[in-house]
């Protein structure tokens, strides 16, 4: 009835075959997993091999963007300690900004340091007008960081990134911040050692806003 033949029993996979397919198919899945998906989506690098092709910085940034975006719909809300102080005293009756987020003038003053933990990471944007120029100045205590200064406009696209500059085990770092367009521009570190680093931040300029957002 049919013109093809049917395979034997012979010809078929036996069990031990299939049984060792699919263990061999889980444990690709799982390599793949911890030294790509992780690093690239949530940041995390149990291997190193994702910071070696540099996927983790990219789930880095894609966490801090998303907790940027879920931070602006929920009042900011964080247990560690922010100190930031704008360099000069409001007038007699005059009002003062709140430490999460604080509202200024141009080229006005203000500073915040950040405990990290070890392995954890913070984020401090700027709202920023395109051409606008912010000075900064920031220093470590207890080791070095991970930094990324980078930019996000206003609505951006989802995979969107913009660098100014970034490195790894810094302790300090001092220059200008040009925005390249309307949008939100700042800093994120991130504590690769085995003890607590405290990041001092100072900056003043042409900026109606600064917050903290991780």
């Amino acid at each position: 009835m049919y013109n093809s033949d049917l395979p034997t029993r012979a010809e078929l996979p036996s069990t031990g075959k299939l049984l060792r397919s699919t263990v061999v198919a889980a444990l690709v899945a799982v390599v793949l997993l911890v030294t790509t998906i992780l690093p690239a989506e949530y940041g995390i690098d149990p291997t190193g091999i994702g910071r070696a092709l540099d996927l983790t910085r990219m789930g880095e940034i894609k966490v801090a963007l998303a907790a940027e975006a879920w931070s602006e719909q929920k009042p900011l809300t964080d247990s560690t300690p922010v100190a930031a102080e704008p360099a000069a005293r409001p007038a007699e009756g005059g009002s003062t900004a709140t430490a999460g987020t604080q509202k200024q003038k141009a080229d006005q003053q203000h500073s915040l340091t950040i405990t990290l933990a070890p392995g954890q990471g913070a984020e401090v944007k700027l709202a920023m007008k395109k051409d606008a120029i912010a000075h900064y100045e920031w220093t470590t205590m207890g080791g070095g960081v991970n930094f990324d200064t980078h930019g996000d406009p206003d609505n951006a696209p989802k995979g969107f990134y913009h660098g100014y500059g970034k490195g790894q085990n810094e302790t300090g770092a001092t220059g200008k911040l040009q925005a390249a367009f309307d949008g939100k521009h700042g800093w994120f570190w991130r504590n690769r050692s085995d003890a607590e680093v405290t990041v001092a931040l100072k900056t003043s300029g042409d900026y109606e806003q600064i917050k903290r957002v991780l």
